[in-house]
C-alpha cells in the first residue's frame, strides 16, 4: 500500500448517466429531489469535500439537464462532463471518463450519482487506505443485499466480486456486499481499463472486474466496511427514494437540534436541506419547512404550518396553525397565528396578522407584492389584493378587502368591502366608528 493522502483525491468520477427506468419518471434519475435537493447535489458535496483536482460527471440520459443544473449550482467548482452516449455498464462509464483524469498523485475516487447518504468521513477514510498507489473499496453487511455484488474472500483477504445476477446459490448466501465506491491508483486504473470486457450474463462492462485484475497481479485491495449500512442506499425506485429521504431527514433534524432548535415532534416535522434556523426557535408538530427558508432566533413555527421558498422570519416572529407563507419577509416579533396565507409579502416588525387573512398575490398572470408596515393590525378575514400597501400603525377591520393599488396611510383604520378610511387610529382606540372591532390578540 502506498503512502496516504490524508483523505484527499486527485480526481473524482461520478457516474450519473442512469435513466432510472424503474422510477417511472422522465426526469434524469440523479435530478430527483430529496429533501428539497437533487440526489446529485449530495454526492457532489461529498466529492468536493475531498478537495480534488477535478470532478468528472459522466452523463447520459438527460445529459443537458444534468449539466445545466450542476453548472448553476456549482459555478466555480472544478467540474467537467463527459457523455456516455450508450450505457454499457459501470466499467464502460469510467472508460469514457479516463481521458479527463488528472495526472497527479493521489487516488481516483469513483462514486455513483444516486448515493446521497455517503458521508465525508467514509470517503476520506477510503482515500487514506488507498494511498497514492493502492486500491480500496467500500463494503457493507446489509439486512437485505438487494442487488449488490457479493465480496469473495480467501483467508479473509479480498479475492473478487461476483455480481448478483451472475452469482451461484452459494455465493448469494454471502452477506458482505460491494457498495460500488472505490479509490484507485490512477496509473493502475488507466492501465487496466482497456482490458475490461463484457463477457458476462448481462453483456456489460463491469468496473468490478478491474479489481479482479489487480488481484491477479498480486496487489492487495483494501476493504473499508461501512458502520451505517444506510450509506449504501442507492436510488433505483421511488421506494428507495423514500427510504433515503427518511435517513436524510433524520440527519437534518439532528443538526438543527444540536444547534439549539427545539423540535417538539421530529416524527411529524419536515425540514428541507439548507434551511437556516436560529437558536431558541421552537418548531411545533406537523410543520413543513421547504428549501430556501431562513428563520431567525427565538421564533415559533407551527403546528400545521407550511413555510415555502423565499420565506424569511426575523427574530421572534411567530407563524402558527394552518398558516402558509411563500416569498415573504415577516418582521421581528410579528405574528400570524391562524389560518392565513402570506404570499409575496413584506411585513414590518411588531405587526399582528389576524386569523383568516389572505395576501392575494396572484392576478391570474403575475405575482405582486403587498407591503405592511410596522405595528400594524390586520383584522381577521382581511383580504389584501396585491399590489397594495398598509402603513405603519394602520388597522384593517374584520373582513376588509383592500383592493389593488390601495395605499393605507400610517395610523389609519380602514374597513369594509372595498375597504375605505374610517378614522385615525390611536393607541387608546378600542372601537372605531361604525362598530368595527379594534385590535385584539389573535
Amino acid at each position: 500500500m502506498g503512502s496516504t493522502t490524508s483523505g484527499r483525491a486527485a480526481s473524482v468520477v461520478i457516474l450519473a448517466a442512469g435513466q432510472g427506468t424503474r422510477m417511472r419518471s422522465k426526469l434524469p434519475k440523479v435530478l430527483h429531489e430529496l429533501c428539497g435537493r437533487p440526489l446529485l447535489g449530495y454526492v457532489l458535496d461529498r466529492a468536493l469535500e475531498l478537495r480534488p483536482e477535478r470532478v468528472i460527471v459522466v452523463t447520459g440520459h438527460g445529459a443537458q439537464d444534468v449539466e445545466t443544473w450542476v453548472r448553476d449550482a456549482y459555478p466555480d467548482a472544478p467540474i467537467r462532463f463527459v457523455l456516455q452516449a450508450e450505457q454499457n455498464g459501470t466499467g464502460h462509464a469510467v472508460q469514457v471518463a479516463a481521458s479527463e483524469l488528472a495526472e497527479t498523485d493521489g487516488p481516483v475516487v469513483v462514486l455513483y450519482g444516486d448515493m446521497p447518504l455517503l458521508r465525508r468521513e467514509t470517503l476520506e477514510a477510503l482515500c487514506t487506505e488507498a494511498g497514492v498507489d493502492g486500491t480500496a473499496m467500500t463494503t457493507a453487511t446489509p439486512e437485505r443485499p438487494r442487488g449488490f455484488g457479493r465480496i469473495l474472500r480467501a483467508s479473509g483477504v479480498f479475492r473478487a466480486i461476483v455480481e448478483e445476477r451472475d452469482a451461484s446459490p452459494e455465493e448469494l448466501r454471502i452477506r458482505e456486499v460491494n457498495v460500488g465506491v472505490y479509490a484507485f491508483a490512477r496509473a493502475d486504473l488507466v492501465r487496466l481499463l482497456p482490458r475490461l470486457t463484457s463477457d458476462n450474463a448481462q453483456g456489460e462492462v463491469y468496473l468490478t472486474d478491474l479489481l479482479g485484475l489487480l488481484v491477479e497481479e498480486g496487489k492487495v485491495v483494501a476493504l473499508h466496511e461501512l458502520e451505517d449500512e444506510r450509506e449504501a442506499i442507492g436510488i433505483n425506485t421511488l421506494a428507495h427514494l423514500a427510504e433515503a429521504r427518511a435517513a436524510i431527514q433524520e440527519r437534518i433534524l439532528e443538526e438543527h437540534l444540536a444547534a439549539g432548535v427545539f423540535i417538539e415532534d421530529p416524527a411529524t416535522t419536515y425540514i428541507d436541506y439548507g434551511v437556516e434556523i436560529g437558536e431558541g426557535t421552537r418548531v411545533l408538530p406537523c410543520t413543513v419547512i421547504r428549501a430556501g427558508v431562513k428563520i431567525g432566533a427565538g421564533c415559533e413555527v407551527g403546528p400545521f404550518t407550511h413555510l415555502r421558498v423565499g420565506t424569511v422570519l426575523e427574530d421572534g416572529a411567530e407563524i402558527g396553525n394552518f398558516t402558509e407563507t411563500k416569498k415573504s419577509r415577516v418582521g421581528k416579533g410579528t405574528k400570524a397565528k391562524h389560518l392565513s396565507y402570506l404570499g409575496d409579502a413584506q411585513i414590518g416588525a411588531g405587526t399582528n396578522i389576524g386569523a383568516g387573512t389572505i395576501f392575494a398575490n396572484y392576478d391570474g398572470k403575475d405575482k405582486h407584492t403587498t407591503v405592511v408596515g410596522e405595528r400594524a393590525f390586520i383584522g381577521s378575514g382581511t383580504v389584501l389584493i396585491a399590489p397594495c400597501r398598509v402603513g405603519d400603525g394602520a388597522l384593517t377591520g374584520g373582513g376588509a378587502v383592500v383592493t389593488r393599488h390601495t395605499e393605507i396611510p400610517p395610523n389609519e383604520a380602514w374597513v369594509g368591502v372595498p375597504a375605505r378610511s374610517l378614522t385615525k387610529r390611536t393607541a387608546s382606540t378600542t372601537t372605531t366608528e361604525g362598530g368595527a372591532s379594534g385590535p385584539a390578540k389573535s
